[in-house]
């Protein structure tokens, strides 16, 4: 069984990949993880991988989803959720086409649909100690006393990758890159859409109503 999570920057992907493939039994699937391993074994498509990251360029379509398809060793009989992939329309279509050969499919999407104002306020409330480097978030986990760290008492300060250009810049490659794949798959049937503005707990129990009828009909 294949499912694929898909959201902006911020919905929860991460946190909802961890519970919902410890619940289910399903093998997470992340790019970074399949990129960094194929990599460091230095296997054919990791070494075509790593002339154009270590030159600052996108990896091609084309050898991104080779990588992916790669991990799918039985997805007639396995679990596998794809978090991060496919990133765009291409890698989509390069996915089905590749699945089709091996007669399966794209089972579920999961849509963790969230403003762009939620997405913002999430990208920018992490804090990080200058001293221990223990992590805060001004939202779900704020420091008991503003701006100091609970453990060291020295000072938070948000790191450039949490700063509001950081983000504006991810959710309008999301926008553009990503985003079209709802309009994709809701065309093919397997979309499903739910509120990632939501607390962590609900989210991952309407997850579960939706995957638990699905693994009990196969």
């Amino acid at each position: 069984m294949i499912v694929i999570l898909i959201g902006a920057p911020g919905s929860g992907k991460g946190t909802q990949s961890s519970v919902f493939c410890e619940r289910f039994a399903f093998t997470h699937l992340s790019t970074g993880d399949i990129f960094r391993a194929e990599m460091a074994a230095k296997s054919a498509l990791g070494l075509k991988a790593a002339e154009y990251v270590n030159n600052g360029k996108l990896v091609p379509d084309g050898v991104v989803t080779e990588m992916v398809a790669g991990k799918l060793s039985d997805p007639q009989k396995g679990r596998y959720l794809l978090d991060g992939f496919p990133r765009n329309l291409a890698q989509a279509q390069a996915l089905s086409g590749l699945l089709a050969k091996r007669g399966a499919g794209v089972d579920l999407v999961l849509f963790l649909d969230l403003t762009a104002v939620e997405a913002m306020k999430r990208l920018t409330s992490r804090r990080i100690c200058g001293g221990c480097a223990e992590v805060f978030n001004v939202l779900s986990r704020p420091p008991k006393v503003d701006g100091k760290c609970d453990k060291c008492g020295q000072a938070l300060v948000q790191r450039e990758d949490d700063s509001e250009a950081t983000a504006r810049k991810r959710l309008m490659v999301y926008e553009d890159l990503t985003r079209p794949l709802v309009a994709y798959y809701k065309a093919e049937g397997v979309l499903h859409e739910l509120d990632g503005g939501r607390s962590p707990e609900a989210v991952a129990g309407a997850l579960a109503e939706i995957v638990a009828p699905q693994l009990g009909a196969r």
